[in-house]
Protein backbone atom coordinates (compact mmCIF):
# COMPACT_ATOMS: atom_id res chain seq x y z
CA UNK A 1 0.00 0.00 0.00
CA UNK A 2 1.27 3.48 -1.09
CA UNK A 3 0.69 5.18 2.81
CA UNK A 4 2.63 2.30 4.39
CA UNK A 5 5.30 3.05 1.76
CA UNK A 6 5.10 6.38 2.93
CA UNK A 7 4.92 5.34 6.93
CA UNK A 8 8.20 3.51 6.19
CA UNK A 9 10.11 6.48 4.59
CA UNK A 10 8.90 9.15 7.04
CA UNK A 11 9.99 6.74 10.01
CA UNK A 12 14.06 7.17 9.40
CA UNK A 13 13.08 11.50 8.77
CA UNK A 14 10.79 12.08 12.01
CA UNK A 15 10.70 9.01 13.73
CA UNK A 16 13.09 10.50 16.31
CA UNK A 17 10.45 13.70 16.66
CA UNK A 18 7.69 11.14 16.86
CA UNK A 19 9.08 9.43 19.74
CA UNK A 20 9.72 12.17 21.71
CA UNK A 21 6.51 13.51 21.29
CA UNK A 22 5.20 9.97 22.99
CA UNK A 23 7.56 10.79 25.28
CA UNK A 24 5.70 13.48 26.29
CA UNK A 25 2.61 12.17 26.39
CA UNK A 26 3.51 8.94 28.59
CA UNK A 27 5.26 11.64 30.82
CA UNK A 28 1.43 12.90 31.67
CA UNK A 29 0.77 9.90 33.60
CA UNK A 30 3.43 11.47 36.11
CA UNK A 31 1.22 14.76 36.41
CA UNK A 32 -1.22 15.81 38.76
CA UNK A 33 -5.20 16.33 38.15
CA UNK A 34 -4.86 19.65 37.54
CA UNK A 35 -2.56 19.39 34.85
CA UNK A 36 -4.86 16.96 33.10
CA UNK A 37 -7.31 19.10 33.09
CA UNK A 38 -5.30 21.94 31.54
CA UNK A 39 -4.99 19.58 28.65
CA UNK A 40 -8.98 18.49 29.08
CA UNK A 41 -9.05 22.26 27.67
CA UNK A 42 -7.01 22.50 25.38
CA UNK A 43 -8.88 19.59 23.51
CA UNK A 44 -11.77 21.42 23.82
CA UNK A 45 -10.53 24.83 22.91
CA UNK A 46 -8.88 22.88 19.41
CA UNK A 47 -12.43 21.61 18.20
CA UNK A 48 -12.95 23.52 14.98
CA UNK A 49 -9.74 25.52 15.05
CA UNK A 50 -6.27 24.66 14.84
CA UNK A 51 -3.71 22.76 17.24
CA UNK A 52 -1.56 25.99 17.16
CA UNK A 53 -3.88 27.89 18.46
CA UNK A 54 -4.92 25.73 21.00
CA UNK A 55 -0.97 25.35 22.26
CA UNK A 56 -0.88 29.23 21.48
CA UNK A 57 -3.96 29.84 24.15
CA UNK A 58 -2.91 26.81 26.73
CA UNK A 59 0.58 28.85 26.89
CA UNK A 60 -1.13 31.52 27.87
CA UNK A 61 -3.05 30.61 30.28
CA UNK A 62 -2.65 28.40 33.11
CA UNK A 63 -3.92 25.53 34.78
CA UNK A 64 -4.90 27.24 37.75
CA UNK A 65 -6.40 29.97 35.57
CA UNK A 66 -8.75 28.14 33.57
CA UNK A 67 -9.71 26.12 36.83
CA UNK A 68 -10.26 29.59 38.81
CA UNK A 69 -11.33 32.15 36.65
CA UNK A 70 -14.89 33.56 36.19
CA UNK A 71 -16.60 32.57 32.95
CA UNK A 72 -16.74 36.71 31.87
CA UNK A 73 -12.70 36.89 32.45
CA UNK A 74 -11.63 33.85 30.78
CA UNK A 75 -14.02 34.71 27.69
CA UNK A 76 -11.67 37.84 27.93
CA UNK A 77 -8.43 36.28 27.76
CA UNK A 78 -9.84 33.75 25.14
CA UNK A 79 -10.70 36.90 23.24
CA UNK A 80 -6.98 38.85 23.93
CA UNK A 81 -5.54 35.33 22.72
CA UNK A 82 -6.67 36.04 19.09
CA UNK A 83 -9.53 32.67 19.87
CA UNK A 84 -12.43 32.74 17.53
CA UNK A 85 -15.17 30.85 19.62
CA UNK A 86 -14.40 32.63 23.27
CA UNK A 87 -17.73 33.22 24.45
CA UNK A 88 -18.86 29.42 23.81
CA UNK A 89 -15.82 27.97 24.86
CA UNK A 90 -15.71 29.95 28.52
CA UNK A 91 -18.97 28.32 28.78
CA UNK A 92 -17.79 24.63 28.22
CA UNK A 93 -14.79 24.98 30.60
CA UNK A 94 -16.44 26.72 33.62
CA UNK A 95 -19.14 23.59 33.24
CA UNK A 96 -16.31 21.14 33.44
CA UNK A 97 -15.06 22.88 36.30
CA UNK A 98 -16.10 20.00 38.71
CA UNK A 99 -13.57 17.59 37.20
CA UNK A 100 -10.66 19.76 37.56
CA UNK A 101 -9.27 18.21 40.25
CA UNK A 102 -10.33 14.31 39.90
CA UNK A 103 -9.95 14.31 35.90
CA UNK A 104 -7.07 11.79 36.02
CA UNK A 105 -8.27 9.40 38.79
CA UNK A 106 -11.38 9.49 37.48
CA UNK A 107 -10.03 8.31 33.68
CA UNK A 108 -7.17 5.73 35.37
CA UNK A 109 -10.29 3.92 37.22
CA UNK A 110 -11.66 3.29 33.76
CA UNK A 111 -11.52 0.53 31.89
CA UNK A 112 -10.37 1.19 27.75
CA UNK A 113 -14.15 0.92 26.30
CA UNK A 114 -15.27 3.29 29.39
CA UNK A 115 -13.01 6.11 28.86
CA UNK A 116 -13.99 7.58 25.85
CA UNK A 117 -17.53 7.02 26.48
CA UNK A 118 -17.53 9.00 30.56
CA UNK A 119 -15.65 11.94 28.20
CA UNK A 120 -17.88 12.13 25.96
CA UNK A 121 -21.27 12.01 28.02
CA UNK A 122 -19.89 13.94 30.93
CA UNK A 123 -17.49 16.53 29.50
CA UNK A 124 -19.28 19.51 27.93
CA UNK A 125 -17.57 20.21 24.35
CA UNK A 126 -16.39 16.89 23.78
CA UNK A 127 -16.70 14.67 21.31
CA UNK A 128 -15.36 11.36 20.57
CA UNK A 129 -12.18 12.90 18.56
CA UNK A 130 -11.41 15.44 21.12
CA UNK A 131 -11.90 12.50 23.72
CA UNK A 132 -9.57 10.51 21.83
CA UNK A 133 -6.74 13.31 21.35
CA UNK A 134 -6.86 13.84 25.00
CA UNK A 135 -6.94 10.33 26.08
CA UNK A 136 -3.45 10.24 23.57
CA UNK A 137 -2.41 13.67 25.30
CA UNK A 138 -2.33 11.68 28.51
CA UNK A 139 -0.28 8.76 27.96
CA UNK A 140 -2.79 6.07 25.91
CA UNK A 141 -2.29 4.63 22.71
CA UNK A 142 -5.09 3.08 21.69
CA UNK A 143 -7.76 5.46 19.87
CA UNK A 144 -7.58 7.21 16.98
CA UNK A 145 -8.03 11.10 16.46
CA UNK A 146 -9.59 11.35 13.52
CA UNK A 147 -9.69 14.82 12.59
CA UNK A 148 -10.23 16.70 9.25
CA UNK A 149 -6.71 15.88 8.12
CA UNK A 150 -6.59 12.49 9.10
CA UNK A 151 -10.56 11.72 7.62
CA UNK A 152 -9.00 13.50 4.14
CA UNK A 153 -6.30 11.22 3.87
CA UNK A 154 -8.76 8.20 4.28
CA UNK A 155 -10.94 9.09 1.85
CA UNK A 156 -7.71 9.99 -0.71
CA UNK A 157 -6.14 6.49 0.10
CA UNK A 158 -9.06 4.81 -0.59
CA UNK A 159 -9.91 3.29 2.99
CA UNK A 160 -13.06 5.37 3.34
CA UNK A 161 -16.36 5.77 1.42
CA UNK A 162 -17.81 7.98 4.22
CA UNK A 163 -18.69 11.71 3.83
CA UNK A 164 -17.92 12.55 7.20
CA UNK A 165 -16.86 11.93 10.46
CA UNK A 166 -20.00 10.89 12.46
CA UNK A 167 -20.61 9.73 16.30
CA UNK A 168 -21.82 6.63 14.42
CA UNK A 169 -19.21 5.23 12.08
CA UNK A 170 -16.46 6.55 14.35
CA UNK A 171 -15.54 3.27 15.64
CA UNK A 172 -15.55 2.00 12.62
CA UNK A 173 -13.02 4.25 11.11
CA UNK A 174 -11.10 3.92 13.49
CA UNK A 175 -10.76 0.28 13.24
CA UNK A 176 -9.40 0.85 9.58
CA UNK A 177 -7.13 3.14 11.17
CA UNK A 178 -5.73 0.23 13.62
CA UNK A 179 -5.78 -2.16 10.89
CA UNK A 180 -3.27 0.25 9.14
CA UNK A 181 -1.22 0.87 12.06
CA UNK A 182 -0.86 -2.91 13.07
CA UNK A 183 0.47 -3.38 8.85
CA UNK A 184 2.98 -0.25 10.13
CA UNK A 185 3.98 -1.95 13.22
CA UNK A 186 2.81 1.15 14.84
CA UNK A 187 -0.02 2.05 18.06
CA UNK A 188 -3.00 4.84 17.09
CA UNK A 189 -0.69 7.09 18.70
CA UNK A 190 2.12 7.14 16.94
CA UNK A 191 -0.09 6.35 13.34
CA UNK A 192 -1.56 9.47 14.34
CA UNK A 193 1.56 11.48 14.22
CA UNK A 194 2.77 10.12 11.31
CA UNK A 195 -0.72 11.10 9.32
CA UNK A 196 -0.67 14.04 10.55
CA UNK A 197 2.31 14.81 9.24
CA UNK A 198 1.86 13.29 5.76
CA UNK A 199 -0.95 16.42 5.39
CA UNK A 200 0.40 18.90 7.94
CA UNK A 201 4.38 19.18 7.94
CA UNK A 202 4.58 19.23 11.62
CA UNK A 203 4.51 16.84 14.89
CA UNK A 204 2.03 18.52 17.33
CA UNK A 205 0.72 17.52 20.17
Amino acid sequence: MHLLNIIEELKKEIGVMVEKRIKEFESMKEKDDLTWYHELCFCILTANTSAEMGIKVQNSISAEEFANLDEESLSRRLKESGYRFYKTRAAYIVKNRNYSRNIKKIILSLEKEERREFLVKNIVGIGYKEASHFLRNVGYKDYAIIDKHIFNLMKENGLTNEKKVTEKNYTELEKILYGIAEKAGLDLARLDLYLWYIKTKKVLK
